[in-house]
């Protein structure tokens, strides 16, 4: 069946409600919603409607100060077929009770809803996710993981899981439209509304959110990359330099040549930035304190991870809430405005 044939078979335009709030990511919304304005555009049919919808119906503020105009507020009757819920910032924070109890409503009904970036936060809030698997932007990962461990986590850009959809934000947005655009209307019509916004590889939905390791800190030698990984999996209970030795394959004199060779800094200093940069994007992204994001990176007392905080990055743990843009990444990445 061709995108016209079944555009012509099931006429009626699908109805997307688009839940913002506050802090949303314009990138992230935008990647969403214009390839369903595309699918119109393309295809000449009104396959797709949507309303815009905020907490208390006044307009909404995107991450860089935009505003959006909201159509309905939280609770009133909306008919929609999915309802997208878009948050950014520290969705932890999102503590609207009539919220979430108006999406277990929508999902009692049998409404699709899906979680953009920081939205699978507040379904995950809300109940809705519970036996489902689920994924989330790779910096709210470990606070999600903390908050919700009944939650099956996956690491890819998006989920579709029965009802329940979630997407971690930026441009994997694009990924899960076109891939629901697909299932409603076709391949032909998803490949088409692909190549207008220049997208000339399909990515599937278990792509990793973040890039390798060897393009993240330019090194090619697996021994180094053996020993990376292992290091940014053990961040809250830093393993010894014996044990990355053993992973690599080296002796820890060679591992510490290669290291020196390939990145310009010794096995511990290495070490000891991987786990400020974590600790630089979990006070960017999340309400902890500095001495529970200290812990989770592996420092035994506050005192300690505020000067080694300072020691690589000129400022305390607490000035970075209130001037994340003056800091210096290790691995030229740093935590992303999602």
């Amino acid at each position: 069946m061709t995108a016209s044939d079944k555009t012509a078979a099931d006429p009626a335009p699908r109805m997307l409600g688009l839940l913002l709030v506050d802090g949303f990511a314009l990138l992230s919304y935008a990647s969403v919603i214009e390839p369903f304005r595309a699918a119109n555009e393309l295809a000449r049919a009104d396959l797709y409607r949507w309303a815009h919808i905020s907490v208390d119906g006044r307009p909404v503020s995107a991450s860089n100060g935009a505003m959006v105009v909201a159509d309905a507020k939280v609770g009133a009757a909306t008919a929609c077929d999915m309802l997208l819920v878009f948050a950014g910032g520290d969705p932890s924070l999102f503590r609207d009770a009539a919220t979430f109890g108006w999406l277990r409503r929508l999902a009692s009904r049998g409404v699709a809803i899906a979680g953009v970036s920081g939205g699978p936060y507040l379904l995950a809030r809300a109940g809705l996710l519970d036996g489902y698997r689920a994924t989330i932007h790779w910096e709210h990962a470990a606070a999600f993981r903390d908050a919700f461990p009944d939650v099956a986590l996956d690491t890819g850009l998006y989920v579709v899981d029965r009802k329940r959809m979630t997407c971690a934000g930026g441009t994997a947005g694009l990924d899960l439209a076109l891939d629901l655009i697909e299932r409603d209307h076709g391949a032909a019509l998803a490949m088409r509304v692909g190549e207008w916004f220049i997208r000339t590889e399909t990515r599937g939905p278990e792509r990793p959110q973040r890039s390798s390791l060897a393009d993240r800190f330019g090194v090619k030698d697996a021994r180094v990359l053996r020993a990376l990984a292992t290091m940014e999996a053990a961040l809250e209970e830093p393993v010894g330099r014996e044990v990355l030795a053993g992973v690599a394959g080296v002796s820890l004199r060679h591992l510490e040549r290669l290291f020196v060779q390939t990145l310009g800094a010794t096995v511990q200093e290495v070490y000891r930035r991987i786990r400020l940069e974590r600790a630089q994007q979990l006070l960017r992204a999340t309400a902890l304190s500095v001495t529970e994001v200290g812990a989770i990176c592996g420092f035994a007392s506050s005192s300690h991870f505020s000067r080694a905080f300072k020691t690589q990055f000129g400022m305390a743990p607490q000035q970075v809430r209130r001037a994340p843009s003056n800091i210096k990444t290790f691995d030229g990445h740093g935590a992303a405005m999602i």
